[in-house]
């Protein structure tokens, strides 16, 4: 084993390296050095990082079980300078923590070069999931959650407009509804997961987690409409669904398991259905052009790539332009009577005669966060629009070591109760961090709009605004501008509509 001892020792060191270049890199960039200065930092960084893992293999190789033990990461410390004459109220210096004492280094893969391999850095570095040891599940962490509540809370307020109600149905659906309608399952067998066990015991009727639930809900649908009275029917249910895709699977894109909204309605007639397929699909529209500021094209599907089962399908479809590929978006469909009378959903009319009714089903997922991130991140991370962004605003005090930050810490805290008056979603990081940290947390993770506060802002009654989407290059440092405190809250909210504008209006160029 002296090999791996030995193999073990270089990783160490150049764990050590990785570490002083990295302070090193993140010095280089908050000073707004040279570019090339900080390229070549960034080139030797990457190869540090490719000898690690190159170790790493021929450590594994000798020894399968070997785990690299944890250590502490050294921090680069500074000189110190001569005590100051003592004064007559002396303050708690404010410990600053290097760069390297947080996972974030920023996005290693540049967009333009390797789409792939930067979409799940920004995921893991944006806080936005955590991996699961099984394939295709993910854990969505609160980042990325509170992202999803935002278009939540927009399309929940905005079909209940409609009429809609919500409900909860069984995740379980028996094999003999499920494969009531041939052409509906035939869609979905591929993708069906199976409970065959209960403990040790084989169940003597498999029953299928749902991949969607039109053979859970219509057998109710059946019970609850008997006349033209019980009509239109709308309900919809915020639920995870699973489907066991076999392709390789993509974080929010193409997962085993995923959140959802599913929408079915029942009709005395077609023409009121066809009505609710064009609002549903304007609301989806709304919710990527509106909320997310992604331009997407609605229309209609083919008949071969329609809803299994159904009548006719609709859909809003994006465009990445990295990959210049389309993205389906969402569907709205009509089901027409197919499923009405394979599960008897009738009802007797206005002239007393037993008919059909019309149906439609609806979906929106958690696939939006993976079309978000695709069309606005950057080099930088995730740029949020802030309509959807889980914090609006953070404001990050640049405190001194040598002098009281109570009077920063006040301020910081009075922003945010102005801001969050004024319906902004705001957050004071006073966090024990060097600015410079901070900036690089929150350019990763997205927030739109950054307000820096430092003792001579207090002075001179001003605050110093930074816009995430001002500056694609990560090089460079994001511009400024600084605002009088008397108008900074109105300031901040039109700006903020700004941003949702820009972001929307620079992804319509790149479509």
């Amino acid at each position: 084993m002296a090999g791996v001892e030995g193999l073990a020792a270089a990783l160490a060191a150049l764990r050590d390296e990785i570490d002083a270049v990295t302070d090193k890199f993140m010095t280089l960039r908050n000073e707004n050095a040279p570019k090339e200065q900080i390229v070549e930092v960034q080139e030797s960084l990457k190869n540090l990082k490719a000898k690690t893992v190159d170790i790493t293999k021929e450590i594994l190789a000798l020894d399968p079980t070997w785990k690299e033990p944890k250590r502490e990461k050294k921090t680069t410390v500074k000189a110190k300078k001569e005590a100051p004459a003592p004064k007559a109220k002396t303050a708690q210096p404010v410990k600053q923590v290097s760069a390297t004492a947080s996972h974030e280094l920023g996005i290693q893969y540049p967009k333009g070069e390797d789409f792939s391999k930067w979409y799940t850095d920004v995921l893991k570095k944006a806080q936005l999931i955590e991996y699961y040891d099984i394939s295709g599940c993910y854990i969505l962490r609160p980042w990325a959650f509170s992202m999803w509540e935002c278009i939540v809370n927009f399309f929940d307020a905005e079909i209940k407009k409609l009429g809609v109600l919500n409900a909860s149905f069984p995740l379980l659906v028996s094999k003999s509804a499920l494969e009531r309608e041939q052409d509906h399952i035939a869609g979905f067998a591929a993708e069906v997961a199976w409970v065959t066990q209960s403990g040790q015991s084989d169940l003597d009727i498999p029953v299928a987690i749902r991949p969607t639930s039109e053979t859970i809900m219509y057998p109710a649908y059946a019970k609850w409409i008997r006349s033209h009275r019980d009509l239109p029917l709308k309900l919809n249910q915020w639920a995870n669904v699973v489907r066991w895709e076999f392709k390789h699977p993509v974080p929010f894109l193409r997962s085993r398991e995923f959140l959802w909204q599913e929408g079915h309605s029942a009709f005395a007639t077609l023409d009121e259905a066809a009505v609710e397929v064009r609002q549903i699909l304007e609301l989806y529209r709304r919710v990527y052009e509106e909320l997310m500021a992604v331009p997407v094209v609605a229309g209609k599907k083919s008949e071969g790539e329609k809803f299994a089962g159904g009548y006719y399908t609709t859909t809003v479809e994006a465009f990445i332009p990295q990959n210049g590929r389309g993205i389906q978006g969402a569907t709205s469909h009509c089901l027409g009577q197919n499923f009405s009378k394979m599960f008897n959903i009738n009802f007797e009319n206005e002239g007393g005669d037993r008919v059909f009714a019309w149906q439609n089903s609806w979906g929106l997922t958690t696939r939006t966060l993976g079309v978000l991130i695709m069309v606005h991140g950057d080099d930088r991370g995730l740029v949020l629009p802030p309509r959807v962004a889980p914090i609006q605003v953070v404001i990050v005090p640049v405190y001194k070591s040598d002098t009281s930050n109570d009077a920063l810490d006040k301020r910081g805290a009075e922003i945010v109760d102005e801001l969050t008056a004024a319906g902004v979603r705001a957050h004071y990081d006073d966090r024990k961090y060097n600015p410079g940290w901070k900036y690089n947390h929150w350019e990763l993770r997205g927030v739109p709009l950054r307000i820096d506060i430092g003792p001579n802002d207090l002075k001179n009654g001003t605050s110093v605004l930074v816009r995430r989407d001002a500056n694609k290059d990560p090089l460079n440092k994001l511009p400024k501008e600084t605002v009088n405190n008397d108008v900074l809250c109105a300031h901040v909210v039109k700006l903020l509509d700004t941003i949702q504008n820009s972001l929307f209006e620079a992804a319509k160029k790149r479509t």
